[in-house]
């Protein structure tokens, strides 16, 4: 088995057989179909003094990618000239897939999806890519260092996951290369599929890698998986807490005091710039932005990591329109003059190591933006909607209740558990799961709150089940009123699950005009669609078909064959959620239908 070379990066020609669009899903039972159920690909991208970074290896070696995904593969997977990153570093990044959805997947892969969280779902248009840097000094090397990346290329967003398999892979991969690579791709090509709701053993390089693939079905908090038959194992399975969940708490130390803020501007799919001083801090700060508004699905554009040298560059930072709904990492300071017209700009500085909580980020207006020295802060003009809890902090820092009862600013109590000295009530050994568990929580509850009113009255413009008749085309869904939901509030509104008081409905009217609602109400809409859709299969499969038939044409007759043939092919392709008992009797019906049918017209519709 040959490993496939890769191609140079930028306007380089190719070097070797990458180029040409993929030609698609792999089948089931195809070679590297389970391999491609988890990753796309796996790339080397090195230093090359003539040709800067260059594309050095893609395995397999028949995945094809265009040259403007080679060329950003390039450019992401090292860090930039102003992060001065030495040793080894772990970040992402998010690009667009070139030239269209290639990959369509099978019905399987479909029917997992179906299962995910909707935040959880296999990206069809991004890829994402999980990254291992190394630079070292060499003196081996012309220009005195070793500089080379390992990625993975996935749509599936399992950064805790992606990030665990390159730290066991990456350190043995610099020291044997290839066939090390080799061999650890044919183990990936013998993992089962991820499968929703299973809690799966993954072996690599002599270690067990035990995951839990969310579900749907899920508690909002499952914990870490149970074992699953392997406690036998030597060596012990090592056990993930998550496939995609980030330690919050350390991603959001330098911004607590604005965590209500940033989850509103996320909510509202507000422009965010993120300028970090490193790829990795970059990128866990956009990605614990986006988990933010779990289990809502975050539908506007983000990218954990982005360069001045992206395709895209121009797109996002182009003048003549606004700017466009997506949250950018960055750690080039040129952005900062770039994009100033943009409303909210995060800036923060090299995380601390200690067991002090950093000093917070203050909230800035846009005009004190210095596009030379910016200083940490997050500077933008929006007022916040609701009002901060400040038990919040209480829970996080095990403050006593007795220090501090009034928002932050200008309040010395909550300036003094936030100050970086303070040793006056905050835990410093609390563990940073504690504390991650009871932020995700907040953030938790806080988007249920939101989000509960909706789904209440969404559920309320479903047809009453008893007006869905067998042989009548099913009621329509009523369509969303947007003042109707404002007026329901005032008896089913967020303050029956949230202490927070503030403008909610001033929040709502915002939420309206974002992509995040366009998103929701197209998914929730298409699930109704087809719950109807299946009610009305099973009234028809509980009514007397023979009785129905009796006074009917043949053109009648077909019409419903033909109609109960579609829907079972898209029961079976699981977009309806119909039972297995009504899919026989649909069956049965249709066999039924067709025998009181001329011969002529059987012969038609069942051909031999």
């Amino acid at each position: 088995m040959d490993l496939g070379a890769g191609a140079g990066a930028g306007p380089k020609p190719a070097r070797g057989r990458l180029g040409a669009p993929s030609s698609g899903m792999r089948a089931p039972g195809t070679p590297w179909a389970r391999f491609s159920a988890w990753l796309e690909c796996v790339c080397v991208v090195t230093f090359d003094l003539e040709l800067g970074q260059a594309l050095e290896l893609v395995y397999p070696s028949d995945f094809q990618l265009t040259d403007k995904e080679k060329s950003s593969i390039c450019y992401l997977s090292f860090p930039d000239s102003h992060s001065g990153c030495l040793g080894d570093t772990q970040f992402s990044f998010r690009i667009r897939q070139c030239g269209g959805q290639r990959r369509p997947g099978h019905a399987g892969e479909k029917h997992g999806d179906s299962g995910a969280p909707a935040s959880l779902q296999r990206e069809p248009a991004h890829y994402f890519g999980y990254v291992y840097f190394r630079q070292v000094k060499d003196s081996s090397v012309k220009r005195g260092y070793f500089q080379k990346s390992l990625v993975l290329l996935s749509r599936l967003p399992f950064v805790r996951l992606f990030q665990a398999l390159l730290g066991l892979v990456a350190p043995e991969f610099f020291d044997k290369l290839a066939p090390c690579l080799e061999a650890v791709c044919n183990e990936i090509d013998q993992w089962p599929a991820p499968a929703p709701g299973r809690t799966l053993s993954l072996p690599v390089m002599g270690v067990v890698l035990q995951v839990h693939i969310p579900s749907r079905a899920d508690t909002p908090e499952p914990g870490p998986p149970e074992p699953s038959g392997h406690e036998t194992l030597l060596p012990a399975p090592v056990v993930l807490p998550s496939v995609h969940e980030l330690d919050l708490f350390r991603c959001f130390r330098p911004v607590l005091a604005h965590v209500q803020l940033l989850w509103e501007l996320m909510l509202l799919g507000e422009p965010l710039l993120v300028l970090a001083p490193s790829p990795a801090v970059s990128s866990e700060m956009v990605l614990a932005l986006t988990s933010c508004l779990q289990p809502l699905k975050f539908c506007c554009d983000y990218r954990p990591y982005f360069t001045i040298h992206d395709s895209e560059f121009k797109e996002f930072t182009t003048r003549t329109q606004a700017p466009p709904n997506v949250v950018l990492g960055v750690t080039n300071p040129f952005f900062i003059k770039t994009l100033q017209h943009w409303p909210h700009i995060l800036r923060v500085g090299e995380p601390k190591t200690s067991g002090d909580l950093p000093k917070q980020v203050k909230l800035k207006k846009p005009s004190r933006l210095k596009t030379l020295d910016t200083k940490p802060g997050l500077y933008t003009a929006y007022t916040a909607h609701l009002h901060r809890d400040k038990a919040l902090f209480r829970r996080l820092l095990k403050v006593p209740l007795g220090v501090g009862c009034s928002p932050w600013e200008g309040d010395p109590g909550l300036a003094l558990w936030l100050s970086p000295g303070n040793s006056q009530g905050l835990q410093k050994k609390r563990p940073s799961d504690v504390q991650t568990a009871v932020l995700r929580r907040h953030l938790l509850e806080l988007t249920q709150s939101f989000i509960i009113p909706l789904e209440h009255y969404m559920a309320s413009l479903m047809p009453l089940q008893k007006g869905i008749v067998p042989w009548k085309t099913p009621p329509q869904i009523r369509p969303f009123r947007q003042d109707d939901f404002l007026q329901s509030l005032e008896r089913s509104g967020p303050q029956l699950t949230c202490v927070l008081k503030g403008d909610w409905l001033g929040l709502y009217r915002r939420f309206f005009k974002s992509p995040h609602f366009d998103g929701w109400y197209r998914q929730r809409r298409r699930e109704m669609a087809q719950k109807l859709e299946a009610l009305h299969l099973e009234a028809i499969c509980e009514a007397n078909i023979e009785l129905w038939m009796k006074d009917k044409s043949e053109v009648e007759v077909v019409d419903l064959i033909l109609k109960l043939r579609e829907r079972l092919v898209r029961a079976q392709g699981h977009q309806l959620p119909v039972k297995e008992a009504t899919l026989k009797r649909a069956r049965l019906y249709i066999d039924t239908a067709i025998g009181s049918l001329p011969k002529d017209l059987q012969a038609v519709l069942c051909p031999p």
